[in-house]
């Protein structure tokens, strides 16, 4: 699975943005709760998962500071 790409981070509405960090969060904590009950099979998802939180979370930044600019 390659790490997703930026652009498709950009294209998403303000509201599909806030879901998607809520998602992943998500993901994120059923990956540490997985690794936890050492039942974590796919260790390279924690990668996948930080990567795409990261840029969501730069979108929204930059889509702030746009705004705040305006």
């Amino acid at each position: 699975m390659a790490l997703s790409k930026i652009d498709e981070v950009r294209s998403l509405s303000d509201q599909e943005l806030e879901e998607q960090i809520v998602a992943v969060k998500k993901q994120l904590f059923e990956l540490r709760f997985q690794k936890g009950t050492r039942r974590l099979e796919k260790p390279h998802q924690f990668k996948h998962h930080r990567h795409r939180l990261a840029q969501l979370m730069t979108v929204e930044w930059e889509r702030q500071q746009s705004q705040a600019d305006s």
